[in-house]
């Protein structure tokens, strides 16, 4: 099995790829070669299969045509501009999040007109896609209505990914991340980085900015959590999918304050003091109008798994990044 990574040089990107390395396999079957391509070249680890980097923009259209020439098997789709910088820059959003992918699918469907040949894809597609007005909890069925530039382009990718399924142009599987915590590293753009920043910040001994109330509550899981669903994606049996390609992904529902106790619990209160409070009306405009909690029943009814306790998301952000102890 040949597999294409693309985003590989992100936070999941890497670590997507180390589990694909150590597993040696996807659905039973031996990963022969691995392509990985981002804006800027990912950094190829050590391994005892082939490994190809690429620095391509897939907005480019020729950029997809040469990564699909050599005919992967399996496809992560995991680029991005991410939701703040997609909002500041409409422009780039579009070229990148939606031309991009408008690209690779088209990219996969007229390689497959010269021989048979329809890949598997998993893309990330995200929760922004749901937008207020919204329930306590959103029900797998519930109409997607983003409210922000970034949730319109993955909304818009998870038609096409649907429609060029239903042509059996390729075997697609949209997976709507939770946001995404702990992200190890630094801050990025996102206007959900601070979701983060809180946590990681404090247990490294530095001073994190919060930039909404307490009281915000928001839909998480753990970059441990997310590479599994991508590679839970990746070897599932798609046919229960039917037409509705996209899935939302279990998660933790918290609010702030809920992760602020369970940086507690966890570190104490010299970490719970290095959080201040710096209200940003642009930043809690934008999380205002994100979905707070998911009755993710369809997704959790085909194998995917997250965490249930936020204690467990920092725990994980400890074992992974910073050796299984605090500094």
């Amino acid at each position: 099995m040949k597999i294409l990574v693309i985003g590989a040089a992100g936070m999941v990107g890497r670590k997507l790829t180390s589990a694909l390395l150590k597993a040696g396999q996807v659905g039973g079957r031996e990963i022969s070669a691995l392509v990985l391509a981002d804006i800027v070249t990912p950094q190829a680890p050590d391994a005892s299969v082939p490994i190809e980097t690429h620095a391509i923009d897939l907005s480019a259209p020729e950029a997809a045509v040469r990564l699909i020439a050599s005919r992967p098997d399996l496809i992560f789709h995991l680029a991005a501009i991410v939701s703040g910088e997609a909002e500041a820059d409409f422009e780039k959003g579009y070229r990148i999040n939606l031309d991009g992918t408008r690209h690779l699918l088209e990219a996969i469907r007229l390689e497959g007109q010269k021989g048979a040949y329809a890949p598997r894809l998993v893309f990330t597609s995200s929760i922004a896609v749901f937008g207020e007005p919204l329930p306590a909890e959103i029900p797998d069925e519930f109409p997607l209505t983003p409210l922000t530039s970034y949730g319109t382009q993955k909304a818009i990718c998870e038609l096409l990914l649907a429609d060029y399924s239903r042509r059996g142009f390729v075997d697609g599987i949209g997976i709507r991340l939770p946001t995404v915590v702990v992200r190890p590293g630094k801050p990025n753009k996102a206007a959900s980085g601070f979701f983060s920043g809180i946590i990681r910040e404090p247990l490294a001994g530095v001073e994190a900015v919060l930039p909404v109330d307490t009281s915000v509550r928001h839909w998480f899981a753990s970059p441990r959590a997310a590479v599994s669903f991508l590679l839970h994606a990746a070897e599932m049996d798609t046919s229960s999918l039917g037409q509705r390609r996209s899935l939302t992904m279990p998660g933790l529902a918290a609010t702030v304050g809920d992760e602020i106790e369970a940086l507690r619990r966890v570190a104490g209160d010299r970490a719970v003091k290095l959080i201040r409070h710096e209200p940003d009306p642009i930043i809690a405009g934008i999380v205002a109008g994100w979905p707070q909690a998911f009755s993710a029943k369809r997704a959790e009814g085909l194998g995917f798994v997250a965490e249930k306790r936020f204690d467990d998301i920092i725990r994980a952000h400890i074992e992974d990044e910073l050796g299984g102890h605090l500094g």
